[in-house]
């Protein structure tokens, strides 16, 4: 058995600290043998940092996702090209900085196949996202190249994120989406083995405007006019994601979500 927990993005410091404080400690209960996190809103709600990369792989994350903020932090870019553990969409534009899989090995020897996606609806242009999967998974069989393959996809319409789904039914042990930072009560497995859940949600201050304090959204949808800069909530914040347990052939057999901490009501997988 492979057991697994996803994470939805982090959002600002006060998403890193719920999170960084909470998985030691989660990933010894759930005995967990792989940790994924979107962090790409970790940076004051905008990109990531290399000291931020190490906070949470320090806190027990074996692998970073991102989505279109990726590279918000512009002078800290060079970190795609340096961290193997650190990716970005793998439907970018090949030439960026950085890689949109990573073959990533657990503790007792076996290895993860991860995989980052943009989606196309209400995102900006960028490529296919089922050309890219299907050139990331070819020639990595689940089961036999790879333990598991878990796949975030960042996106922003649920009709796309479903239709990503059922795509990868059977070829992929998890499919989870990223960016809308709403955690959706659909954590299903699909018929052919794949776990999905259309958002993880977010790491952060849910007494906000999507992990933003809450006065210049506010204010842009009253007034339209873009006059101020987004900041993110610091208040006490909920982590948000999924827990998945797959047999040896990299098929989900429990899908359950996580959200621990802050305004959410909590909910926490029983452990054996």
């Amino acid at each position: 058995m492979l057991r697994i927990a996803l994470f939805g993005d982090i959002v600002g410091r006060s998403g890193r600290l719920a999170l960084t404080e909470r998985l030691p400690k989660l990933r010894r209960r759930l005995k967990l043998d792989f940790v994924l996190v979107n962090a790409e809103n970790a940076a004051g709600g905008f990109g990531v940092t290399p000291s931020i990369c190490e906070e949470l792989f320090a806190a027990g994350a074996d692998v970073l996702t991102t989505g279109n903020h990726a590279y918000d932090q512009r002078s800290d870019v060079d970190i795609f090209d340096a961290e193997m553990r650190l990716l970005r969409p793998a439907n970018f534009p090949k030439e960026n900085p950085g890689r949109g899989s990573a073959l990533c090995p657990t503790q007792d020897g076996r290895h993860v196949l991860v995989i980052n996606l943009q989606g196309q609806r209400g995102m900006p242009p960028i490529d296919d996202p089922c050309a890219a999967i299907d050139r990331e998974l070819d020639g990595a069989a689940l089961g036999r190249e790879a333990d598991a393959i878990l796949v975030d996809f960042h996106a922003e319409a649920t009709s796309e994120k479903y239709s990503l789904g059922h795509y990868l039914d059977g070829r992929a042990t998890v499919v989870v989406g990223t960016h809308t930072h709403v955690p959706t009560a659909d954590h299903q497995i699909l018929p052919q083995g794949t776990a999905y859940m259309t958002d993880l949600g977010m790491c952060g201050d849910y007494d906000s405007v999507i992990g933003m304090e809450k006065s210049e959204p506010l204010r842009r949808f009253q007034t339209k006019m873009n006059m101020g800069r987004f900041n993110p909530a610091t208040g006490e914040a909920t982590i948000s994601g999924l827990f998945v347990e797959a047999d040896a052939d990299g098929r989900a057999t429990r899908a359950e979500p996580i959200r621990m901490g802050g305004r959410l009501d909590e909910i926490t997988p029983a452990t054996d």
